[in-house]
Order: C-alpha cells, then structure tokens, then sequence
C-alpha cells in the first residue's frame, strides 16, 4: 500500500507483473462494487413508482411482499412504518456508498455501509432464496469485505490524502 500507484520507489523503476496485480488487485472490485451501488441508487430515484407506500413496484408493496419470509421481520416492520422514508434512506445510501467506493474516498466506511446495506437486503428481501447461494445480497455482502479489511491501496482520494499527509510531516 504505497500511495496511489507508486510503490515507493522512483517512478522510472520498473515493476514485476506481480508486484502490479497485488498492487492494484482491489481495484476491479471498487469499481463493480461502486458502479453497480450507484446505479442500484438511480435506478431507485428515477423511478416514479418506487417511493410510494402502495402499489405496483413501490417499496411498500416489496416489503410487505418479503416481511413473512424474513429473517427478521422485524426489520421489515421497521421500514413499512415510513416506506418513503426507507427507500430514500436506501438509495441515498446506495449513491453515497458507490461514490465513495468508486473514489477510493473513506473507503472503508464506504464498504461498512455496503456491507449494512447488503445485510439488511439479505436478511429481508432475499433471505428467502433456496439455496441460499442463489441470493444477490449474500454474495456482495462477501464481496465488500475485502474492501473494508483492505482498503483503497491505489488509484484513491484515500491514498493521495494519506501519501500527503506523509509528505507534510
């Protein structure tokens, strides 16, 4: 973790191939992870439907769908108390955590907050899937783990802050 794409040594040093793939091996899964989050989140708040307590595609009309099959109903009831509220909550969630996966910004809180939203999603909504391998929400639950436990090593508003902060020491 040397910055953001330096390694330490001088720029014109040359690097194996290895050296680059573990350097830069987080970096396809902050971009899948942040693109898909933030479009998860457009989709959400371009759609007319959604937002609405009742009817065909609103997250009212989901969660009342799931809340027999849950985990924890009990999440479920929460959010049918203020469904608008929930699935705003829930998109803007989503965009902030893609967008500060997808920059490398606070990019562990960033995966934090993925790894809540994807629990709660997995609890709730897809719970339910057999077999359980099936189910969207488990696998990038696991997938934002590395990314809290590693971080955004390159190619980061996360590392150019921390490679400045050195600097300025």
């Amino acid at each position: 973790m040397h910055g953001y794409g330096t390694n330490g040594r001088g720029l014109g040093e040359a690097r194996s191939l290895g050296e680059l793939a573990r350097e830069h091996a987080l970096l396809p899964l902050r971009i899948f992870l942040g693109v898909t989050f933030i479009y998860a989140a457009l989709d959400k708040l371009t759609d007319s439907a959604f937002f609405h307590a009742t009817g065909p595609g609103s997250i009212g009309e989901q969660m009342s769908a799931v809340r027999d099959s849950a985990a924890i109903p009990a999440l479920v009831d929460l959010a049918l108390k203020s469904p608008s509220g929930f699935g705003y909550a829930i998109a803007f969630g989503e965009l902030a955590v893609g967008i500060g996966t997808l920059l490398g910004l606070w990019t562990r809180i960033a995966a934090l907050g993925g790894i809540l939203i994807s629990l709660s999603l997995w609890l709730t909504v897809s719970w339910q899937v057999s077999p359980y391998y099936l189910g969207n929400d488990l696998i990038y639950l696991m997938a934002w783990l590395p990314l809290l436990l590693g971080g955004a090593a390159t190619l980061s508003v996360d590392a150019f802050l921390a490679t400045r902060r050195r600097r300025i020491r």
